[in-house]
């Protein structure tokens, strides 16, 4: 449609793999989605992972051009982003904060008219690190759809926890919280995500549930999408989120968008995604003794479980919209396409290696 304002999406090859789940895949498709609705032609280019190829990329692109990337593109390639980021009206979706130690890739975040971040925890990292201008970044949380409310078990010994299997995200913290809890009856566990991002991790976790003797209560689901996903969620009592670092927590939010308790690590951005405690309770990451004693808690007490669930329920409907998250981003790029480029901290020049 002529008039439209466009936009190219740079993404990284396979967000539409059934196999890469994962929230910032997640959020990637439903920004191009909403930004559609926005009215904006949306124009996915697609980045492999091969040397060279987001800089060809970015090198057709015309001057001027609106270009949206998303960081972790940016960070496996700083490169591309020095050499065209100044020529384009650049504007990097952060769904999480650079490495501190990575000058190049500060200097190419600092190329950026707006940078988005994925949640306030974010926007503080990014600040802290010098990577961003703060009036340049806005902060655009993922949204939630709307959900049937979930009908909890009478014994709540029906957990869940989804995420990309991988150290960051703990799973080998809440097996071995299970394992000292085996004692406790009735209580079953899915781990729901990808095993191939970090496959001797996603081993050792499966040798460690073989070793306890809970393979039969431990149930490893792999990759769920769509009614799949959402009948595991159906089937949930409480969702546990043992992350060792988390920029947002999108699970956390599906969760309570169904009225279902979550235990998560305070950590980066979970706290934040929980917004105001209600149906949630914070542990320290890392830490399987403090999550075995509030599991065994749970199960302990039907009153704790039952005013928790009453709280998760009653937050229900406190989350905005993808509309929201989209509406956001598209007000992003239009201030920056009006806006003067940034300037990176250092002269593109003395960048490593020139």
């Amino acid at each position: 449609m002529s008039g439209q304002p466009v936009v190219v999406f740079a993404v990284p090859e396979g967000i539409d793999d059934p196999a890469r789940v994962s929230g910032g895949n997640m959020y990637d498709r439903r920004l191009a989605e909403g930004l559609r609705s926005e009215g904006w032609d949306v124009r996915m280019l697609t980045a492999p992972d091969a040397p060279g190829a987001l800089e060809a990329a970015l090198g057709a692109l015309p001057d001027g051009e609106r270009l949206l990337v998303d960081g972790l593109l940016l960070q496996r390639d700083p490169a591309a982003l020095l050499a065209h980021g100044a020529r384009l009206r650049l504007t990097v979706l952060a769904h999480m904060p650079p490495p501190d130690d990575d000058p190049d890739v500060r200097d190419a975040f600092r190329l950026a008219r707006r940078v988005i971040a994925t949640s306030g925890w974010t926007r503080s990292e990014l600040v802290a690190q010098d990577a961003a201008e703060p009036a340049r970044i806005v902060v655009a949380r993922p949204g939630t759809d709307a959900a049937p409310a979930t009908r909890p078990s009478a014994s709540g010994g029906r957990l869940l926890c989804v995420g990309v299997l991988a150290p960051h995200k703990g799973q080998d913290v809440l097996v071995a919280a299970l394992a000292a809890a085996h004692d406790v009856p009735e209580w079953t566990c899915a781990l729901v995500g990808s095993s191939e991002t970090e496959p001797g991790f996603s081993a050792g976790l499966r040798d460690t549930v073989e070793a306890a003797g809970l393979g039969d209560r431990i149930r490893f689901a792999g990759v769920l999408t769509g009614p799949e996903l959402d009948a595991a969620y159906a089937a949930t009592d409480l969702l546990v989120t043992p992350s060792r670092s988390e920029s947002y927590g999108m699970a956390v939010v599906e969760a309570l968008t169904r009225g279902i308790p979550v235990v998560a690590s305070a950590t980066g951005g979970l706290p934040e995604a929980i917004g105001d405690d209600r149906g949630a309770v914070l542990v320290p990451p890392g830490d399987a003794w403090a999550l075995e004693r509030v599991l065994r808690r749970w199960w302990a007490s039907p009153e704790w479980r039952a005013g928790l669930t009453a709280a998760a329920q009653d937050a229900r409907n406190a989350r905005p919209g993808w509309d929201v998250t989209a509406a956001t981003v598209s007000r992003a790029l239009h201030d920056a396409a009006a806006d003067a480029p940034a300037a990176p901290s250092r002269a593109v020049g003395t960048a490593a290696g020139s």
